[in-house]
């Protein structure tokens, strides 16, 4: 049995009846007074009364606003994204498919007319959530693509943000955060496309939102905190392994990281090292990784590598980093994860920012069921068939046998027709 060097401090239970229904208001206000309650909330949450939709001025003017330096930056970022998009986008490719002679079906992969991209602003400016987002979009094809962000007050959305947008395809840009920019791209208003999917991290209000409006559109996922585990040996570094998890850390207070090792003097190691790493950090970033650390870190001690493998399923991070021997064995073993990070020479920080992997990832151990943002999630997957009349006779048959002994018999009578018309005369066993 693993043994807890350092365990988690349980938390409370999360308001989640209140949080559910203040969200339930905002859209419902949104729904009954449209862009003048998407205006009034976007002053009273984002402090912005100016124009909702960024004119291409803004944009350029931004761009123009940015050291080289930066812009070099965003493009290196952009350029891995999307070449591991197109990489994605390359392996889903369409078929069809002979079932019986004369009867042929197929796959197409359809992307999406309209999509929204949520960019979290907050108290930090997330310039890669723009690329990870937009760009792979982009690749799947969407034809319009609306990207939202928070302002920062009366300075709007920083410029950064917003040449990261323009550069990795938006086709609009909508100052807003919060439910009001969630409902606003939702139904349309301003006169932005009603978006078929929703996608991006956001806070709890964002993520509400989704979950409540799922259903009406599309969703990448219901994004919780975002978390990390590492699977360390006897062979990692301990100074390492405590910067890989003080990095997650400092995303907030209710952000988890776990580190799980079968080499109890690395974890105690590891242990020792990571409050002097915290302690380094500037404010705010100092406070955030020192709360989510003492209430959320834990430290879990395993008999071997097969026992750390199966401790790592049963937590299903979000990002899951392997720092340790035999990097093939893990990467054949491990099955719940959002993305994986195998050595020490890569990190989290890496996928978060621009290596090319999208950092959109399910949380919460939703990586039990489900992957990540890819191109996949813009893309509709149909089907189709084709069928001459000879062979729809063996299907006409199956089809009114199985029917019948459904009781559907408007199914069944649906398939007799076509028998009776195509083979006049002839007799067929037809069921009950």
């Amino acid at each position: 049995m693993p043994t807890y060097l350092k365990s988690a401090t349980p938390s409370p239970p999360e308001a989640r009846q209140d949080l559910t229904e203040t969200v339930r208001a905002l859209l419902a206000e949104i729904g009954a007074s449209g862009e003048a309650a998407a205006r009034d909330l976007a002053a009273r949450f984002d402090g912005w009364e100016g124009d909702p939709i960024v004119p291409p001025e803004a944009i350029e003017a931004a761009a123009n606003a940015l050291p080289v330096r930066v812009r070099d930056d965003i493009a290196f970022a952009h350029d891995n994204v999307r070449r591991f998009a197109e990489a994605q986008r390359d392996a889903l490719g369409d078929f069809e498919l002979e079932l019986l002679p004369g009867h042929v079906a197929g796959q197409r992969h359809i992307p999406v007319a309209a999509a929204g991209c949520y960019v979290p602003g907050g108290r930090y400016a997330h310039v890669a959530s723009a690329i990870m987002t937009v760009t792979t979009a982009k690749v799947a094809g969407v034809s319009d693509i609306v990207a939202c962000s928070p302002p920062r007050g009366a300075d709007g959305i920083p410029p950064a943000i917003l040449y990261a947008m323009d550069l990795c395809g938006a086709d609009r840009v909508l100052a807003m955060g919060g439910v009001q920019a969630v409902a606003t791209m939702a139904q349309g208003l301003f006169g932005l496309p009603r978006v078929d999917i929703l996608v991006g991290p956001g806070n709890a209000y964002v993520a509400e939102a989704k979950r409540i409006l799922f259903g009406e559109v599309g969703i990448d996922m219901v994004a919780g905190p975002t978390d990390l585990l590492v699977l360390a040996d006897a062979t990692a570094d301990p100074d390492l392994v405590a910067a890989d998890l003080v990095g997650q850390a400092e995303h907030g207070a209710t952000s988890p990281v776990w580190l799980v090792t079968d080499d109890e003097a690395l974890a105690r190691a590891v242990l020792a090292g990571v409050p002097a790493r915290i302690a380094a950090l500037p404010e705010p970033n100092r406070t955030a990784a020192e709360t989510a650390w003492e209430a959320l870190g834990e430290i879990v001690l395993c008999a071997d590598r097969e026992e750390m493998a199966r401790v790592s399923d049963s937590y299903a991070p979000e990002h899951l980093h392997v720092q340790c021997a035999a990097l093939d064995w893990w990467l054949g073993r491990l099955r719940a994860y959002g993305s994986l990070f195998l050595g020490e020479e890569t990190t989290v920080a890496f996928g978060d920012k621009v290596s090319g992997p999208n950092h959109v990832l399910p949380t919460g151990r939703a990586a039990r069921y489900t992957g990540g943002l890819s191109v996949g999630k813009f893309l509709k997957t149909v089907t189709w068939q084709r069928t001459t009349r000879e062979a729809a006779r063996p299907l006409a048959e199956a089809t009114a046998r199985i029917s019948r002994l459904e009781g559907m018999e408007g199914h069944a009578r649906s398939a007799d027709v076509r028998l009776a018309r195509f083979f006049p005369g002839e007799a067929f066993d037809l069921g009950a």
